[in-house]
């Protein structure tokens, strides 16, 4: 974690991508659930996905959950869902929304 800053609380990954939380005031009482996809590469895809079967949490393959134990494979990638313990909707996704842009020859 880095040093707050008002109300946030920065935490910085291993890529320099810093996410800033904020602190909830005590006058809220719920937060709605928010939605974080994150694109990974396939190796921190098979490592996560490791620890989510490892630690039994729940997944699906879509985000109705419908597909309960799925990895899907859109756009010839590989993701998954799954609720954070805050009730947030987790994605890992190998593969960005539509696939990689054909004129970049992107691929990780």
């Amino acid at each position: 974690m880095g040093t707050p800053w008002g109300p946030f609380i920065p935490v910085t990954v291993h890529n320099g991508v810093t996410f800033d939380f904020a602190r909830v005031p005590p006058h809220i009482t719920e937060i709605q659930p928010q939605h974080y996809a994150l694109l990974v590469s396939d190796p921190e895809f098979d490592a996560a996905y490791a620890k989510i079967r490892e630690s039994g949490l729940p997944f699906w393959a879509d985000p109705q959950q419908s597909r309960e134990g799925e990895i899907n494979h859109n756009d010839g990638g590989r993701g998954i869902y799954f609720l954070d313990p805050s009730g947030h909707y987790m994605e890992l996704l190998t593969v960005p929304y539509g696939g990689w842009p054909a004129a970049t020859g992107e691929h990780r």
